[in-house]
């Protein structure tokens, strides 16, 4: 396909509520009136970022995936977002890519966010992950992980950059900042969805949803402090003449990540 259109929903999450939440987003998702290939929802979007996973943790096709399956079967598109997921005696803050034919993949986050001391209570993923999705390769990331470019590092020549957060208002700048500069220097479009409202630890978070180009340039955002829908379309196109134009990815440098 030479375009992906795609849905980026922001709103606020209901506290350690799954089902609430889940009809929070179906209730969302109804609202979206035109056919889109990808629906993006925020990391831990059931629950909010808790570092309580043994009282809300779910299991892989458990309720909420197959709530995940069924919208992609209903409406005909991918959707995607971040869980906690318990898997053999073990905690991950995990990215689900649900295609349209209720096929999974999945990514665990490899940067757990120490300040909030995520390290203790998740295990980091190991590997960097490519999702296949209608002739899109798409790197999906989670919150922290923006912050650790030589992870995002574009050396598979992947079409989109995908970050789902839960990115606090007072560090809103960098989030700004660095989702842009990804987007930059891997030449490729760069989208994060992130949320809004205030969690249990008091924490504020302001949204700033957005897309950009393989050039930096926004091509969408939501409103700030408000539940917002926003749909972009990308196009392979612009991929192609903008890496033509200027081939930098040819000078990276090579490395492995250990």
């Amino acid at each position: 396909m030479q375009h992906l259109k795609i849905a980026l929903i922001q709103t606020a999450i209901v506290w350690h509520h799954v089902e609430q939440n889940r009809a929070l987003f179906s209730e969302k998702i109804n609202q979206i009136t035109e056919q889109v290939d990808l629906i993006v929802l925020p990391e831990m979007f059931t629950t909010g970022f808790s570092m309580q996973p043994q009282k809300i943790a779910e299991y892989m096709y458990g309720d909420t995936v197959k709530w995940m399956q069924k919208i992609a079967s209903e409406k005909l598109t991918a959707i995607s977002g971040s869980l906690i997921i318990s898997e053999n005696n073990k905690f991950y803050n995990r990215f689900i890519f649900v295609h349209p034919s209720g096929k999974i993949e999945f990514y665990n986050k490899r940067h757990l966010f120490s300040l909030a001391g995520e390290h203790t209570v998740y295990t980091s993923g190991e590997e960097k992950i490519m999702v296949d999705y209608k002739g899109w390769k798409i790197c999906p990331q989670i919150c922290y992980d923006l912050r650790f470019p030589v992870f995002a590092r574009n050396v598979e020549m992947y079409d989109l950059l995908l970050y789902v957060a839960n990115w606090p208002k007072p560090r809103i700048s960098a989030w700004d900042i660095l989702l842009k500069a990804r987007a930059i220097e891997n030449l490729c479009y760069t989208i994060g969805v992130n949320r809004i409202g205030v969690d249990a630890n008091n924490l504020e978070y302001s949204g700033h949803s957005v897309a950009y180009n393989c050039l930096g340039e926004q091509v969408a955002k939501t409103q700030e402090n408000t539940e917002d829908i926003v749909i972009v379309t990308l196009e392979k196109n612009h991929i192609s003449e903008i890496r033509t134009k200027l081939n930098f990815l040819s000078d990276k440098d090579t490395f492995e990540i250990t």
